[in-house]
């Protein structure tokens, strides 16, 4: 938390986007006997997977295990998860009065997450050996991601209906990204007042917009949203794939840390999102695979571009991907730990007092 906020650390903190996922022998053994969405919508069982991975990777931060489409049911859009396909909305929305349609008001149904970040929490509450407790992350999508999802009914490779509801000027779009921010805060407030302590914003998909479609149909709910998550008293990452030439606008939201995939060198990356942000990054995810003497001196070239300033992160430049070798990863925050330089004296964020001060809930 620290580090979200430039604030000094003893050394930089780790974590890996996916860090409980396909790769790990333990999950492997819990998907037998559950489904993915019957992990997420099991406290107990999500709270497992999650805390399995954070002890047994040695990472500084937990991220609750959940899905990003978790929200779109009580919002009145059933999905499933098609072998090989990845997940299918069964009734995609392709008009102002599908739009109209979405429910804001249920947003309490997603309480089986909140209650999976608590059973976290309590776990991780004692401080460890070095004296810091585990930092709990929770997360949500973003509003394009999610209505990119809900209209395209799943993966797509140019997101034609998405886009051609962004241009429409029906009235569609803003009505869309505005029901989607209700939903989102009310989940995310959830997760705040259960423990966690910061949330992560996943733009997975923004990386097919031109900087011109970002600024005009998602800079604005996007910051909005970013907002009223951190007027809940916790930072905020936001993270997307392929968004190099999205980076100044996407700092423009006002989220506390930038995440940087790994197509461009870290401290490009934070040059483009500018002194006021700090970075998270950005070790390709496929690097894992390599032999260690190459994985060694990619972690060192990622940590050597941060220079130690206040502010970074070392994270993956996406997720973990099925078939990682898990001690590649274990070693990797080995490494981090015991690399990662001192940052120096820096300008911490002045919000820092009120974020890292927060009541416990």
């Amino acid at each position: 938390m620290r580090a979200c906020l430039r604030a000094p650390v003893d050394r930089t903190p780790v974590w890996f986007l996916r860090q409980a996922g396909r790769y790990m022998p333990e999950y492997m053994a819990v998907r037998k006997h559950h489904s993915l969405l019957e992990i997420c919508r099991t406290p107990e069982i999500a709270a497992e997977v999650t805390i399995t991975a954070a002890e047994r990777l040695g990472v500084d931060a937990a991220i609750i295990f959940a899905d990003l489409l978790l929200p779109l049911t009580p919002m009145g859009l059933d999905f499933e998860f098609l072998a090989g396909e990845g997940p299918q909305v069964r009734t995609p929305i392709r008009s102002l009065e599908h739009v109209q349609a979405l429910r804001t008001d249920r947003a309490g149904e997603l309480v089986y997450v909140a209650q999976a970040i608590e059973k976290v929490a309590a776990h991780f509450r004692a401080p460890r050996a070095d004296g810091d407790q585990l930092g709990i992350i929770g997360f949500c999508g973003a509003p394009f991601t999610l209505a990119s999802y809900m209209i395209e009914g799943g993966g797509s490779r140019n997101y034609v209906e998405a886009k051609k509801m962004m241009y429409a000027c029906d009235g569609a779009w803003p009505l869309l990204m505005d029901k989607l921010n209700a939903v989102l805060v009310a989940y995310a407030q959830q997760q705040v007042e259960a423990g966690a302590d910061c949330i992560q914003i996943f733009d997975s998909w923004v990386g097919a917009l031109s900087v011109t479609d970002y600024r005009q149909f998602c800079l604005a709910p996007t910051k909005e949203l970013v907002r009223r998550i951190q007027a809940l008293g916790v930072p905020v990452i936001y993270f997307g794939v392929e968004t190099a030439s999205l980076l100044p606008s996407m700092a423009e939201t006002g989220a506390d840390v930038i995440g940087l995939d790994w197509r461009i060198p870290l401290d490009q990356g934070w040059r483009a999102v500018g002194p006021g942000c700090g970075v998270q990054g950005n070790l390709d995810p496929i690097a894992l695979f390599a032999p260690l003497e190459v994985l060694e001196s990619r972690v060192r070239e990622v940590l050597a571009l941060a220079t130690g300033r206040p502010g970074h992160i070392f994270n993956l430049g996406h997720g973990i991907v099925p078939g990682t070798p898990v001690e590649s990863v274990i070693q990797v925050a080995e490494w981090v730990r015991r690399f990662g330089a001192n940052s120096p004296a820096g300008q911490a964020d002045p919000r820092r007092e009120h974020f890292v001060g927060r009541p416990a809930s």
